[in-house]
């Protein structure tokens, strides 16, 4: 008999260590979407920066941003020559 009561005790012990690890794996996976949250308001805000910086100062933007800049001005460009293609295969 004292074979299986340390058998029960075995799995009784095991059990518990697989429910704590569970409840340790659940929590952690909950912090890391919590983490996600906060990067992803972190990425948007620091969007929306650029949009208003750009809007404010695009066309005469300083130094380290004339770069940045040029590249949207010209993606804006090249937005606007494909949008007119698009028409014009359309026959707008």
């Amino acid at each position: 008999m004292d074979f299986i009561e340390k058998l029960g005790d075995t799995i009784s012990s095991k059990g518990k260590e697989v429910a704590e690890k569970a409840k340790e794996t659940a929590e952690i996976l909950a912090l890391k979407g919590q983490i996600s949250t906060c990067e992803e308001v972190i990425r948007k805000n620091y969007v929306e920066i650029g949009k208003m910086y750009f809007e404010q100062y695009g066309e005469m933007p300083e130094e380290p941003f004339e770069k940045q800049c040029r590249a949207i001005h010209n993606a804006m460009n090249g937005v606007k020559e494909l949008q007119e293609r698009i028409n014009e295969l359309k026959g707008l």
